[in-house]
């Protein structure tokens, strides 16, 4: 089958290379699925689960890609829950080879049937930002209706799903970005939207939660922001600062069969819209993701037509 690998963690992504590699065959519990479209994250290259295993063992040449969307093509044994044939979305282990292939070897309790009126396409682009969005937003920061919350990157893959869900949920959003985001972000439903480049952050005032994708200054400073037993939620690691009356929580997010299916659901009934910044294939996912210019939203390679 075809597939991109990586060897070398100091190229980046500049080291990804379009390979043949052996088809995957299904450990207990996995299935076999024939990819259909796949998510990449660009910052997976420095996570160290790309690079070694459980055991801290080199595990290259590793496939990088761990969201995917396809058909399943084979069971593991002691596999229940699934069937061959079946249209399935999800998210696959982190230390095992991912979805930048043709097919992939997947635990079956990390994935979710894919309604039939969904593409591949979004399918693909739904398990980490969905499942961070709402774990970030339900599980770590308990939203409830009427709180507001501050959410950074608002017209990024995680961020647009993140305030979309919020809304939903009544929350009170107020969005962040740089200056060409802002019309994305009311579009997918914020109230309000800060410039980062040109607004002052610190006119927002207190807000109950923090739903951080950018870390650093930004982080520290979202900090200071949150009221009196609010919530800062970081994707992006540990939170260098901390609110003086409140909750810092960082998460790593993790596959969940009932979450894929609450977004999958909001999806197909138009609550909930996907932000896909770029389509390419397998042939050209590597030009993809070395690309100059900025790709807001997410990027997904269509394996198959």
């Amino acid at each position: 089958m075809k597939a991109i690998v990586v060897t070398d963690q100091a190229a980046g992504r500049a080291g990804m290379t379009l390979v043949e590699r052996p088809e995957p065959a299904p450990a207990l519990n996995d299935v076999v699925v024939e990819v259909h479209a796949s998510g990449f994250v660009p910052t997976e290259l420095a996570w160290p689960s790309t690079w070694t295993d459980r055991l801290g063992q080199d595990r290259t040449p590793s496939i990088p890609g761990h969201e995917l969307a396809g058909v399943v093509t084979a069971l593991g044994y002691g596999t229940t829950g699934l069937s061959v044939g079946q249209r399935v979305f999800g998210l696959t282990d982190w230390n095992r080879d991912g979805t930048l292939a043709e097919y992939v070897a997947v635990e079956a309790r990390n994935l979710a049937p894919l309604p039939g009126d969904v593409d591949f396409t979004v399918g693909a682009s739904l398990p980490i930002s969905g499942l961070t969005a709402w774990q970030g937003l339900f599980e770590h920061g308990r939203l409830q209706a009427g709180q507001s919350v501050l959410v950074h990157g608002a017209a990024g893959a995680v961020g647009s799903l993140v305030t979309q869900l919020a809304v939903e949920a009544g929350g009170y959003v107020i969005g962040t970005g740089r200056t060409g985001d802002r019309q994305a972000a009311l579009d997918f439903g914020a109230q309000e939207f800060v410039d980062l480049e040109n607004d002052a952050l610190e006119d927002v005032g207190g807000v109950d939660l923090v739903f951080d994708v950018i870390g650093g200054d930004i982080g520290k400073r979202s900090a200071g922001l949150i009221r009196a037993g609010g919530t800062l939620v970081s994707v992006v690691g540990p939170p260098e600062a901390r609110p003086a009356d409140g909750l810092a929580v960082d998460f790593v997010v993790v596959a969940d069969r009932a979450q894929l299916g609450e977004v999958v659901r909001r999806v197909r009934d138009g609550r909930l819209r996907t932000h896909i910044g770029l389509v390419a294939t397998l042939d050209d996912a590597v030009a993809a993701f070395n690309r100059t210019e900025r790709v807001t939203g997410k990027t997904v390679i269509r394996v198959r037509p």
